[in-house]
């Protein structure tokens, strides 16, 4: 990677967080956002996730919200929920499109954009940014069985980064455990440093693209 070149870290939260949970460690995002930020002009972070709207306090939001104050563009949107074939309730929330729109939108501006997912589905995505003359490079992992990153998401990008080589760079010291911040009456997280060691540095529980229940 040249020092000069202008980037732009796009990261799709659930596909991270599960292959992060299959390798068994947690992202320090202030780190993270560090490391790229070394490697180039980094322009624009932008992470996204779907959220329940329909919960008291979700588990992520602290992490959204420490995210959105550190250095990362959050996009959100509300997942919907829906009954399949046999019954069950799953709640869903893709945010494909919305990484797509705003990779394209961006796309004149960088030189390289740097994928964090294993989705196959952002193939085609990766293909008409370089025909656009942009640089792609997809971040997953094969180390896993089965591997968490689709063969032809890996073939198409530019330069392929396996996460597990990154770990000792990014990942969350095992021993750096925070105690559980306090929330005022709106269950917003109270500003310090207790809230920044554990949601600057820790991957939350992100929710899946399709979760049963």
């Amino acid at each position: 990677m040249q020092n000069r070149e202008k980037m732009a870290l796009f990261i799709d939260g659930a596909n991270l967080y599960a292959t992060t949970r299959a390798l068994g460690f947690d992202i320090d995002y202030k780190v993270l956002l560090k490391e790229f930020q070394g490697r180039g002009n980094l322009l624009r972070a932008f992470y996204y996730t779907a959220l329940v709207e329909d919960q008291e306090y979700s588990s992520i939001r602290p992490l959204i919200d420490w995210l959105d104050y550190n250095g990362y563009r959050v996009v959100t949107k509300p997942t919907k929920e829906f009954v399949d074939s046999s019954g069950r309730r799953k709640v869903k929330g893709n945010m494909d499109i919305e990484l797509t729109i705003d990779a394209f939108e961006l796309a004149p501006y960088v030189d390289h954009i740097i994928l964090f997912s294993g989705d196959g589905d952002f193939r085609s995505l990766v293909e008409a940014l370089q025909r656009r003359g942009v640089r792609v490079t997809v971040v997953s992992t094969i180390s896993t069985q089965p591997p968490m990153v689709a063969d032809e998401l890996r073939r198409q990008a530019d330069e392929f980064i396996d996460i597990a080589s990154l770990e000792k760079r990014i990942g969350r010291d095992p021993s750096d455990r925070a105690s559980r911040p306090q929330f005022d009456g709106d269950r917003s997280p109270r500003p310090g440093p207790a809230l920044e060691r554990r949601y600057g540095i820790r991957q939350g529980a992100a929710g899946e693209d399709e979760i049963d229940e």
